[in-house]
């Protein structure tokens, strides 16, 4: 007996703008999402900001988001709200507005919850089912969640696309920033495992699980943000968050059971990452030609490796988890703010506007797609970055002198 209702089933679509709606309607359908969520519990929907500039592939689309919404009220399910989190690099307010998130939920008149809001309680969670494999390791004093969250059904919405880290992100990464609070990045040396911890998290407190992956849009690269985006028209859902994200590693040219946080998870039966035991519906994957996607390093996810894994670990705790640790953000807002968006990224967004999805994505609202420059605010911003990072490296350098 599967353990939860959808457990090693992944449902495929191709669409297109003009049958998006009813591709999200016909893909979670498919999946079973009814099945998987009870309609007495009240429904979150996760919905991913990885940055506060709209970036193709990058964050949830707003047509994902209001096809699922459509969907949901059509079937009966009354109570929606929308889940937001920040995190130390991305703008959430910013971020809500300029991915049209907020339009949308705006007109279907459903309101979103702002966990890292000071009216939110955060308690202590500890594992019923088997110990945590590393989050109790990082967070010692304790590891919180969301109270609001507890009892509450959880739909992500991830897009299809490689991340610096995790090589491809997808369901399971999404509970990332929900679950856990802004420390949430002392976690990234060890980031395969939290991400198998947090679905055993999640597994215990919500009631249901689904996730609806949208492609429509996907990113190759150094995801998710620096990332080359390709036109791929599909639409993936799944109560099994294991299995959807297998399939969508196996879309992009990679082997699922490589990926550590994907096969750990597959081995402690949380689901199913083995493609050939994955029950795919609808659209044959194997018709897709190979999309030979690679992931790839930002000049600032190789100075992080470095100090995770590499010959600078022995400071990992000063430079990220100190009171220094600003130095930081202002790192990776220079370089995804100042440089590389301005000079990169903006002729990347003009070009995919010109697509259909990039039409749809402009028709939505006012019409207008935010496209900054280099702002009064992001100079300022890249002068204190400068500033700090100069700060940070004289420290580091006495550091190593008088190891």
């Amino acid at each position: 007996m599967a353990p939860f209702p959808g457990y090693g089933k992944v449902a495929v679509v191709k669409t297109s703008p003009e049958t998006i709606f009813d591709d999200i309607r016909d893909v979670m359908q498919k999946a079973g999402f009814e099945a998987a969520l009870p309609k007495s519990n009240r429904t979150g929907l996760k919905i991913n900001i990885s940055w506060q500039t709209w970036y193709p592939a990058c964050s949830t689309t707003p047509w994902q988001l209001e096809g699922v919404i459509k969907t949901l009220k059509d079937a009966g399910y009354d109570d929606l709200v929308g889940v937001h989190n920040d995190t130390v690099v991305v703008d959430t307010a910013d971020g809500e507005r300029n991915n049209k998130h907020k339009f949308v939920t705006d007109k279907n008149e459903v309101p979103c919850l702002y966990l890292y809001e000071q009216d939110f309680d955060w308690v202590e969670y500890h594992p019923k089912s088997r110990p945590f494999l590393v989050l109790d390791k990082v967070f010692p004093e304790g590891v919180h969640i969301p109270k609001a969250l507890i009892g509450m059904n959880i739909l992500h919405m991830p897009t299809v696309k490689t991340h610096v880290f995790t090589t491809i992100t997808g369901a399971m990464k999404n509970a990332f920033g929900g679950l856990l609070h802004r420390h949430r990045h002392w976690t990234h040396s060890v980031i395969h495992d939290t991400l198998v911890d947090l679905l055993t998290i999640q597994q215990e407190i919500h009631p249901g699980i689904f996730a609806v992956m949208d492609g429509t849009f996907a990113g190759d690269g150094p995801g998710p943000r620096a990332m080359r985006w390709h036109e791929k028209d599909i639409l993936l859902a799944s109560a099994d968050q294991v299995a959807i994200d297998a399939v969508s590693a196996k879309l992009q040219g990679f082997d699922p059971l490589s990926l550590r946080f994907i096969r750990l998870a597959h081995e402690m039966g949380l689901g199913v990452g083995n493609p050939r035991q994955i029950e795919i519906v609808g659209y044959d994957i194997e018709r897709e030609p190979d999309w030979h996607f690679v992931q790839e390093d930002t000049f600032a996810s190789r100075g992080q490796k470095m100090i995770y894994h590499g010959w600078l670990h022995f400071v990992e705790k000063p430079l990220l988890r100190s009171p220094i640790v600003p130095w930081a953000y202002f790192a990776s807002n220079f370089y995804h703010n100042v440089y590389w968006y301005p000079f990169v990224g903006r002729k990347r967004v003009e070009s995919a506007l010109e697509t259909k999805w990039g039409q749809m994505f402009k028709n939505y609202g006012n019409g207008e797609v935010v496209m900054p420059g280099l702002e009064p605010k992001t100079v300022i911003q890249a002068v204190a970055g400068l500033t700090i990072l100069a700060a940070g490296a004289i420290g580091l350098a006495l550091l190593l002198r008088n190891r």
